[in-house]
Protein backbone atom coordinates (compact mmCIF):
# COMPACT_ATOMS: atom_id res chain seq x y z
CA UNK A 1 0.00 0.00 0.00
CA UNK A 2 1.47 3.45 -1.15
CA UNK A 3 1.53 6.41 1.36
CA UNK A 4 -1.43 8.39 -0.40
CA UNK A 5 -3.71 5.37 -0.03
CA UNK A 6 -2.60 4.79 3.42
CA UNK A 7 -3.23 8.52 4.43
CA UNK A 8 -6.55 8.24 2.53
CA UNK A 9 -7.75 5.14 4.77
CA UNK A 10 -6.80 6.57 7.69
CA UNK A 11 -8.25 10.46 7.36
CA UNK A 12 -11.91 7.78 6.49
CA UNK A 13 -11.00 6.04 10.09
CA UNK A 14 -10.70 9.65 11.73
CA UNK A 15 -13.72 10.90 10.29
CA UNK A 16 -15.86 8.11 11.39
CA UNK A 17 -14.81 7.59 14.89
CA UNK A 18 -15.20 11.67 15.11
CA UNK A 19 -18.58 11.34 14.03
CA UNK A 20 -19.18 8.86 16.60
CA UNK A 21 -18.24 10.37 19.23
CA UNK A 22 -19.82 13.63 18.45
CA UNK A 23 -23.41 12.34 17.78
CA UNK A 24 -26.47 13.04 19.71
CA UNK A 25 -27.47 10.72 21.85
CA UNK A 26 -31.12 10.44 20.12
CA UNK A 27 -29.24 9.75 16.45
CA UNK A 28 -27.95 6.62 14.91
CA UNK A 29 -24.29 7.08 12.91
CA UNK A 30 -25.93 7.04 9.89
CA UNK A 31 -28.67 9.30 10.66
CA UNK A 32 -25.93 11.77 12.02
CA UNK A 33 -24.21 11.20 9.15
CA UNK A 34 -26.84 11.83 6.94
CA UNK A 35 -27.69 15.55 8.50
CA UNK A 36 -24.17 16.47 8.23
CA UNK A 37 -23.64 15.36 4.60
CA UNK A 38 -26.81 17.55 4.12
CA UNK A 39 -25.41 20.23 5.83
CA UNK A 40 -22.36 20.58 3.90
CA UNK A 41 -24.12 20.27 0.32
CA UNK A 42 -26.13 23.22 1.31
CA UNK A 43 -23.48 25.42 2.54
CA UNK A 44 -21.37 24.25 -0.87
CA UNK A 45 -24.56 25.42 -2.88
CA UNK A 46 -24.55 28.59 -0.98
CA UNK A 47 -20.82 29.24 -1.56
CA UNK A 48 -21.05 28.13 -5.27
CA UNK A 49 -24.12 30.76 -5.54
CA UNK A 50 -22.07 33.24 -3.84
CA UNK A 51 -19.35 32.87 -6.21
CA UNK A 52 -21.56 32.72 -9.27
CA UNK A 53 -22.77 36.28 -8.09
CA UNK A 54 -19.13 37.59 -7.71
CA UNK A 55 -18.03 36.08 -11.16
CA UNK A 56 -21.42 38.02 -13.12
CA UNK A 57 -20.02 40.87 -10.78
CA UNK A 58 -16.57 41.19 -12.20
CA UNK A 59 -17.57 40.43 -15.47
CA UNK A 60 -19.74 43.27 -15.53
CA UNK A 61 -17.23 45.58 -14.27
CA UNK A 62 -14.68 44.18 -17.03
CA UNK A 63 -17.32 44.96 -19.52
CA UNK A 64 -18.12 48.49 -18.41
CA UNK A 65 -13.90 48.89 -18.15
CA UNK A 66 -13.58 47.97 -21.58
CA UNK A 67 -16.35 50.34 -23.30
CA UNK A 68 -14.58 52.98 -21.31
CA UNK A 69 -11.36 52.52 -22.30
CA UNK A 70 -12.84 52.76 -26.24
CA UNK A 71 -14.75 55.54 -25.94
CA UNK A 72 -11.62 57.54 -24.32
CA UNK A 73 -10.09 55.66 -27.55
CA UNK A 74 -12.58 57.32 -29.81
CA UNK A 75 -12.96 61.06 -27.61
CA UNK A 76 -9.34 61.24 -28.36
CA UNK A 77 -9.41 60.41 -32.09
CA UNK A 78 -12.20 63.54 -33.15
CA UNK A 79 -15.67 65.10 -32.70
CA UNK A 80 -17.61 61.27 -32.42
CA UNK A 81 -20.87 63.46 -32.47
CA UNK A 82 -20.60 65.19 -35.80
CA UNK A 83 -19.22 61.79 -37.46
CA UNK A 84 -22.14 59.79 -35.73
CA UNK A 85 -24.80 61.98 -37.00
CA UNK A 86 -23.44 61.98 -40.41
CA UNK A 87 -23.68 58.64 -40.62
CA UNK A 88 -27.26 58.35 -38.97
CA UNK A 89 -29.49 58.82 -42.58
CA UNK A 90 -28.00 55.87 -43.98
CA UNK A 91 -27.62 53.47 -40.75
CA UNK A 92 -29.75 50.25 -41.37
CA UNK A 93 -32.32 48.73 -39.35
CA UNK A 94 -30.20 46.76 -37.44
CA UNK A 95 -28.19 49.90 -36.09
CA UNK A 96 -30.94 51.59 -34.86
CA UNK A 97 -32.78 48.47 -32.75
CA UNK A 98 -29.28 48.07 -30.61
CA UNK A 99 -29.35 51.53 -30.03
CA UNK A 100 -32.31 51.47 -29.32
CA UNK A 101 -33.06 48.29 -27.50
CA UNK A 102 -31.07 47.62 -24.29
CA UNK A 103 -32.91 44.16 -23.90
CA UNK A 104 -35.05 46.15 -21.30
CA UNK A 105 -38.47 46.67 -21.73
CA UNK A 106 -39.13 50.61 -21.55
CA UNK A 107 -42.30 52.26 -21.53
CA UNK A 108 -43.21 54.34 -24.62
CA UNK A 109 -42.64 57.33 -22.58
CA UNK A 110 -39.25 56.19 -21.94
CA UNK A 111 -38.55 55.76 -25.27
CA UNK A 112 -36.52 58.53 -27.40
CA UNK A 113 -36.37 59.34 -30.76
CA UNK A 114 -33.55 57.67 -33.30
CA UNK A 115 -31.60 60.84 -33.44
CA UNK A 116 -31.66 61.47 -29.81
CA UNK A 117 -30.54 57.75 -28.82
CA UNK A 118 -27.50 58.43 -31.02
CA UNK A 119 -26.85 61.46 -29.66
CA UNK A 120 -26.93 59.98 -25.98
CA UNK A 121 -25.10 57.11 -27.19
CA UNK A 122 -21.81 59.44 -28.00
CA UNK A 123 -22.31 61.60 -24.93
CA UNK A 124 -22.48 58.42 -22.36
CA UNK A 125 -19.37 57.83 -23.71
CA UNK A 126 -17.78 61.26 -22.66
CA UNK A 127 -14.47 59.78 -19.64
CA UNK A 128 -15.88 62.25 -17.02
CA UNK A 129 -16.67 60.83 -13.38
CA UNK A 130 -18.91 59.33 -12.86
CA UNK A 131 -19.12 57.79 -16.00
CA UNK A 132 -22.65 57.21 -17.67
CA UNK A 133 -21.48 54.40 -19.73
CA UNK A 134 -24.14 52.33 -22.28
CA UNK A 135 -23.57 49.19 -20.31
CA UNK A 136 -26.29 47.70 -18.91
CA UNK A 137 -27.63 48.52 -15.45
CA UNK A 138 -28.33 46.04 -12.75
CA UNK A 139 -32.24 46.12 -12.54
CA UNK A 140 -32.07 45.10 -16.57
CA UNK A 141 -30.71 41.79 -15.63
CA UNK A 142 -33.80 40.31 -14.53
CA UNK A 143 -34.58 36.94 -13.60
CA UNK A 144 -36.94 36.47 -16.83
CA UNK A 145 -33.82 37.05 -18.80
CA UNK A 146 -30.26 36.97 -17.17
CA UNK A 147 -28.54 37.65 -20.79
CA UNK A 148 -29.80 41.49 -20.99
CA UNK A 149 -26.06 42.43 -19.38
CA UNK A 150 -24.05 40.19 -21.71
CA UNK A 151 -26.25 41.13 -24.72
CA UNK A 152 -26.09 44.79 -23.88
CA UNK A 153 -22.50 44.85 -23.43
CA UNK A 154 -21.56 43.09 -27.05
CA UNK A 155 -24.25 45.67 -29.03
CA UNK A 156 -22.15 48.75 -27.73
CA UNK A 157 -19.31 46.78 -27.97
CA UNK A 158 -20.13 46.30 -32.22
CA UNK A 159 -21.07 49.94 -32.16
CA UNK A 160 -18.27 51.09 -31.28
CA UNK A 161 -16.62 48.91 -33.47
CA UNK A 162 -18.28 50.63 -36.10
CA UNK A 163 -17.51 53.82 -35.16
CA UNK A 164 -13.93 53.44 -35.01
CA UNK A 165 -13.85 52.01 -38.84
CA UNK A 166 -15.67 55.17 -40.32
CA UNK A 167 -14.50 58.66 -41.50
CA UNK A 168 -12.40 60.58 -39.55
CA UNK A 169 -13.16 58.60 -36.23
CA UNK A 170 -11.17 55.33 -37.42
CA UNK A 171 -8.29 54.09 -34.84
CA UNK A 172 -6.40 51.81 -34.12
CA UNK A 173 -7.59 49.38 -31.07
CA UNK A 174 -5.33 46.59 -31.37
CA UNK A 175 -3.99 48.16 -27.75
CA UNK A 176 -7.39 46.89 -26.68
CA UNK A 177 -6.82 43.19 -27.34
CA UNK A 178 -5.44 41.70 -23.98
CA UNK A 179 -8.73 43.01 -22.54
CA UNK A 180 -11.02 41.10 -25.40
CA UNK A 181 -11.09 38.02 -23.44
CA UNK A 182 -14.20 39.65 -21.79
CA UNK A 183 -15.51 39.53 -24.74
CA UNK A 184 -14.95 36.17 -25.22
CA UNK A 185 -16.18 35.18 -21.90
CA UNK A 186 -19.41 37.50 -22.44
CA UNK A 187 -20.35 35.48 -25.83
CA UNK A 188 -19.78 32.45 -24.16
CA UNK A 189 -22.21 32.96 -21.23
CA UNK A 190 -24.38 34.56 -23.87
CA UNK A 191 -24.21 30.73 -26.07
CA UNK A 192 -24.76 29.18 -22.78
CA UNK A 193 -28.22 31.04 -22.26
CA UNK A 194 -29.29 30.34 -26.16
CA UNK A 195 -28.21 26.70 -26.03
CA UNK A 196 -30.63 26.54 -22.64
CA UNK A 197 -33.46 28.30 -24.48
CA UNK A 198 -33.44 26.22 -27.82
CA UNK A 199 -33.47 22.67 -26.64
CA UNK A 200 -36.87 23.58 -25.66
CA UNK A 201 -37.85 26.92 -27.60
CA UNK A 202 -41.19 28.24 -26.23
CA UNK A 203 -43.20 30.19 -28.65
CA UNK A 204 -44.08 32.86 -29.58
CA UNK A 205 -40.78 33.44 -29.34
CA UNK A 206 -39.04 37.09 -27.86
CA UNK A 207 -37.20 39.72 -29.78
CA UNK A 208 -34.50 39.33 -27.50
CA UNK A 209 -33.66 36.06 -29.13
CA UNK A 210 -33.12 37.15 -32.43
CA UNK A 211 -31.11 39.88 -31.29
CA UNK A 212 -28.93 37.73 -29.54
CA UNK A 213 -28.05 35.13 -32.43
CA UNK A 214 -27.53 38.96 -35.16
CA UNK A 215 -25.39 39.97 -32.25
CA UNK A 216 -23.48 37.07 -32.31
CA UNK A 217 -23.22 36.59 -36.08
CA UNK A 218 -21.78 40.02 -36.12
CA UNK A 219 -19.38 39.80 -33.93
CA UNK A 220 -18.01 36.35 -35.50
CA UNK A 221 -18.21 38.48 -38.90
CA UNK A 222 -15.42 40.67 -37.12
CA UNK A 223 -12.22 40.23 -38.58
CA UNK A 224 -10.62 41.14 -35.59
CA UNK A 225 -12.79 39.77 -32.92
CA UNK A 226 -13.80 36.36 -34.41
CA UNK A 227 -10.32 35.52 -33.58
CA UNK A 228 -10.85 35.79 -30.01
CA UNK A 229 -14.35 34.40 -29.79
CA UNK A 230 -13.18 31.38 -31.87
CA UNK A 231 -10.49 30.48 -29.96
CA UNK A 232 -12.46 30.32 -26.69
CA UNK A 233 -15.66 29.88 -28.05
CA UNK A 234 -15.40 27.35 -30.80
CA UNK A 235 -16.99 24.23 -29.22
CA UNK A 236 -19.78 25.93 -27.57
CA UNK A 237 -20.85 27.56 -31.19
CA UNK A 238 -20.83 23.79 -32.64
CA UNK A 239 -23.06 22.87 -30.05
CA UNK A 240 -25.23 25.67 -30.68
CA UNK A 241 -25.22 25.19 -34.76
CA UNK A 242 -26.35 21.44 -34.03
CA UNK A 243 -28.86 21.95 -31.31
CA UNK A 244 -30.42 24.11 -33.56
CA UNK A 245 -30.09 21.56 -36.18
CA UNK A 246 -31.77 18.98 -33.72
CA UNK A 247 -34.66 21.26 -32.95
CA UNK A 248 -35.63 21.48 -36.80
CA UNK A 249 -35.33 18.02 -37.45
CA UNK A 250 -36.32 16.57 -33.80
CA UNK A 251 -39.86 18.51 -33.77
CA UNK A 252 -42.99 16.78 -33.48
CA UNK A 253 -45.65 18.75 -32.04
CA UNK A 254 -48.26 21.22 -33.05
CA UNK A 255 -47.89 24.12 -34.93
CA UNK A 256 -43.96 22.93 -35.18
CA UNK A 257 -43.71 24.84 -38.32
CA UNK A 258 -43.59 28.45 -37.00
CA UNK A 259 -40.69 27.00 -34.52
CA UNK A 260 -38.72 25.59 -36.97
CA UNK A 261 -39.51 28.93 -39.63
CA UNK A 262 -37.94 30.91 -36.33
CA UNK A 263 -35.15 28.39 -35.68
CA UNK A 264 -34.41 27.96 -39.56
CA UNK A 265 -33.67 31.96 -40.03
CA UNK A 266 -31.44 31.87 -37.19
CA UNK A 267 -29.55 29.19 -39.14
CA UNK A 268 -29.51 31.45 -41.35
CA UNK A 269 -28.48 34.37 -39.74
CA UNK A 270 -25.30 32.67 -38.63
CA UNK A 271 -24.64 31.17 -41.91
CA UNK A 272 -24.40 34.70 -43.18
CA UNK A 273 -21.09 34.93 -41.24
CA UNK A 274 -18.50 33.30 -43.37
CA UNK A 275 -16.25 32.12 -40.98
CA UNK A 276 -19.57 29.88 -39.95
CA UNK A 277 -20.80 29.19 -42.93
CA UNK A 278 -18.63 26.36 -44.11
CA UNK A 279 -19.60 24.23 -41.19
CA UNK A 280 -22.92 24.61 -41.07
CA UNK A 281 -23.67 23.61 -44.65
CA UNK A 282 -21.50 20.69 -43.82
CA UNK A 283 -23.58 19.59 -40.79
CA UNK A 284 -26.86 19.86 -43.30
CA UNK A 285 -25.24 18.22 -45.90
CA UNK A 286 -24.39 15.49 -43.43
CA UNK A 287 -28.20 15.24 -42.56
CA UNK A 288 -29.88 14.89 -45.86
CA UNK A 289 -27.03 12.74 -46.77
CA UNK A 290 -27.87 10.33 -43.88
CA UNK A 291 -32.45 10.64 -44.74
CA UNK A 292 -31.19 9.88 -48.82
CA UNK A 293 -29.89 7.00 -47.77
CA UNK A 294 -32.58 5.99 -45.22
CA UNK A 295 -35.12 6.61 -48.25
CA UNK A 296 -32.89 4.72 -50.27
CA UNK A 297 -34.02 1.74 -48.49
CA UNK A 298 -37.72 2.51 -48.49
CA UNK A 299 -40.64 2.03 -51.28
CA UNK A 300 -42.37 5.21 -49.29
CA UNK A 301 -42.44 7.41 -46.04
CA UNK A 302 -43.24 4.50 -43.29
CA UNK A 303 -44.97 6.30 -40.03
CA UNK A 304 -41.87 6.35 -38.20
CA UNK A 305 -40.07 8.57 -40.34
CA UNK A 306 -42.95 10.77 -41.76
CA UNK A 307 -41.51 13.72 -39.30
CA UNK A 308 -38.56 13.51 -40.03
CA UNK A 309 -39.15 13.37 -44.25
CA UNK A 310 -41.45 16.87 -43.95
CA UNK A 311 -38.66 18.47 -40.89
CA UNK A 312 -35.87 18.20 -44.04
CA UNK A 313 -37.89 20.65 -45.84
CA UNK A 314 -36.62 23.51 -43.21
CA UNK A 315 -33.15 21.93 -43.89
CA UNK A 316 -33.65 22.53 -47.48
CA UNK A 317 -34.64 25.98 -47.34
CA UNK A 318 -31.44 26.80 -45.02
CA UNK A 319 -29.25 25.11 -47.38
CA UNK A 320 -30.34 27.21 -50.40
CA UNK A 321 -30.13 30.22 -48.53
CA UNK A 322 -26.57 29.42 -47.81
CA UNK A 323 -25.63 28.51 -50.72
CA UNK A 324 -27.12 31.37 -52.58
CA UNK A 325 -25.30 33.56 -50.38
CA UNK A 326 -22.04 31.74 -51.03
CA UNK A 327 -22.39 31.84 -54.68
CA UNK A 328 -23.51 35.46 -54.53
CA UNK A 329 -20.26 36.60 -52.48
CA UNK A 330 -18.02 34.73 -54.54
CA UNK A 331 -17.06 31.48 -52.27
CA UNK A 332 -16.04 33.50 -49.20
CA UNK A 333 -16.08 30.60 -47.05
CA UNK A 334 -13.96 28.37 -49.12
CA UNK A 335 -16.30 25.07 -49.34
CA UNK A 336 -15.74 22.82 -52.04
CA UNK A 337 -15.52 19.52 -53.51
CA UNK A 338 -12.36 18.18 -50.55
CA UNK A 339 -16.06 18.88 -48.09
CA UNK A 340 -16.22 14.80 -47.11
CA UNK A 341 -20.45 15.88 -47.08
CA UNK A 342 -20.39 17.67 -50.46
CA UNK A 343 -18.27 14.87 -52.28
CA UNK A 344 -21.01 12.40 -51.01
CA UNK A 345 -23.95 14.63 -51.91
CA UNK A 346 -22.38 15.15 -55.74
CA UNK A 347 -21.13 11.29 -56.55
CA UNK A 348 -24.71 10.35 -55.88
CA UNK A 349 -26.76 13.21 -57.06
CA UNK A 350 -27.60 12.03 -60.46
CA UNK A 351 -28.31 7.99 -59.04
CA UNK A 352 -30.42 9.21 -56.06
CA UNK A 353 -32.68 11.58 -57.90
CA UNK A 354 -33.53 8.68 -60.88
CA UNK A 355 -33.96 6.15 -57.76
CA UNK A 356 -36.06 8.43 -55.91
CA UNK A 357 -37.43 10.35 -58.14
CA UNK A 358 -41.19 8.24 -58.66
CA UNK A 359 -41.80 7.54 -54.64
CA UNK A 360 -40.51 11.07 -53.53
CA UNK A 361 -41.07 13.42 -56.58
CA UNK A 362 -41.12 16.96 -53.59
CA UNK A 363 -37.39 15.33 -52.30
CA UNK A 364 -36.05 14.81 -55.47
CA UNK A 365 -36.55 18.65 -56.79
CA UNK A 366 -35.19 19.97 -53.77
CA UNK A 367 -31.90 17.36 -54.44
CA UNK A 368 -31.95 18.72 -57.80
CA UNK A 369 -31.84 22.32 -57.06
CA UNK A 370 -29.22 21.94 -54.19
CA UNK A 371 -27.34 20.00 -57.16
CA UNK A 372 -26.83 23.18 -58.86
CA UNK A 373 -26.51 25.43 -56.17
CA UNK A 374 -23.24 23.55 -55.49
CA UNK A 375 -22.30 23.31 -59.17
CA UNK A 376 -22.37 27.06 -58.96
CA UNK A 377 -20.53 27.58 -55.70
CA UNK A 378 -17.49 25.17 -57.77
CA UNK A 379 -18.10 27.16 -60.75
CA UNK A 380 -17.65 30.94 -58.79
CA UNK A 381 -14.69 29.09 -57.36
CA UNK A 382 -12.97 27.36 -60.44
CA UNK A 383 -13.42 31.27 -61.84
CA UNK A 384 -11.89 33.54 -59.23
CA UNK A 385 -8.70 34.96 -60.18
CA UNK A 386 -5.40 33.56 -58.37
Amino acid sequence: MDDQAWYLRTSKLALAVAIIRSKPADKSSREYTEHLAKVVSEQESTWRSKVEALETEVLQLRQKLLLSRMCSGLLETGDPSSQFQAQEPSSSENTLNLLEDSGCDLSNEQRSEPSEMSQNFVESCTPTPPLPLPIVRRHCATVENPLSSHMQFLQHLLELKNLTESGSLKTDLSHFENDFSTVSHSVCQLLDGLITFYRKPKFPFSSFWTEAVDTLAGLISDCNLSNHILKKCSKKLEEFEKTLLQVILRSNHINRFQVQHHVSQSLVTLGSCSLLRKSIISQLLSEVNSFTDILGTINQVQASYVTHYENIFSLFWVLEQLLQKETKEGNTSGIGPEDQEIQKFLQKHDETIFQLSDAFPLFTFYLWRLGILLNSVETVENNSPP
